[in-house]
């Protein structure tokens, strides 16, 4: 991975012209709340997302590791293009079609077993997502390395289509065949991302591997903060910068002075 970089104040982009733009939801366009649950959406970013959206002409999507409908709920009324559960969930051209992976009876029994065993230890959250589970800490730093040993137990007992993905506070036990690299190369191979440059912008650890595709493609990779090591080849300073180049894309552009009817 590359050197930490100088967090910018704004996006390399002065508006969207041939741009596809995916951007990962918790930590990058919202900030992180204690639960998943207590997530708030300011009413500002929903008219901001639509417009941009339009602007973009549909290359616009929510690559993220909460479910489709998750994201629906947040973001309602706005449906848009996105990647649920790191990909396992694909909904590539907005207006409700999903692809979406099975999920094993093994790890619907594995979530029942997680609860038993970390319910001693009161403030870690067990989230089944359905195809994927998701061992929240951040009510209790302290639990880090019990958590992470059982995550990795959990993923051990399932096989090795599974592993243990780390994210901020969490640790994800899901199966390997899909991440948020792999979605983004999935919305790039077609229509109306297709043939644009990439943009992808995410915060954490689980959006690195969208961050490697991206540069792959020769496209831009934004890292929200600056807290580790990064793929990214830029780093802006926090969610508000990524929320503020939205909202400006959704303002009134005056017109020229001499241009108007």
């Amino acid at each position: 991975m590359t050197e930490d970089r100088t967090p910018q104040r704004q996006l390399p982009f002065s508006g969207t012209h041939d741009l596809a733009v995916f951007l990962d939801v918790d930590g990058t366009l919202l900030d992180i709340q204690r639960t998943p649950e207590a997530v708030t959406v300011p009413p500002e970013l929903i008219p901001a997302l639509d417009n941009t959206h339009q602007a973009l002409s549909g290359a616009l999507a929510l690559i993220s590791g909460r479910p489709l409908a998750d994201l629906d709920r947040l973001f309602a009324p706005l449906v848009l293009p996105a990647a649920g559960l790191h990909g396992l969930e694909m909904r590539p051209d907005g207006i409700g079609s999903e692809r979406v992976t099975e999920t094993e009876p093994a790890l619907a029994a594995e979530v029942v077993r997680l609860r038993e065993e970390l319910a001693p230890l009161s403030g870690v959250l067990v989230e089944d997502k359905g195809s994927c589970v998701a061992l929240h800490y951040r009510q209790v730093p302290a639990a880090e390395a019990e958590v992470a040993a059982v995550a990795e137990t959990a993923a051990a007992r399932l096989g090795p289509a599974y592993h243990v993905l780390a994210g901020k506070m969490v640790y994800e036990v899901k199966p390997k065949a899909m991440n948020k690299g792999h979605a983004v190369e999935i919305f790039m191979a077609d229509l109306p991302f297709r043939g644009r440059h990439p943009v992808y912008i995410g915060d954490d650890v689980t959006d690195e591997d969208a961050f490697a595709i991206v540069n792959r493609l020769g496209g831009t990779s934004v890292r929200v903060g600056n807290d580790s090591p990064t793929e990214a080849t830029t780093v802006i300073a926090d969610v508000g910068v990524l929320r503020g180049w939205l909202v400006s894309l959704a303002e009134p552009k005056a017109t020229p002075a001499g241009t108007g009817n």
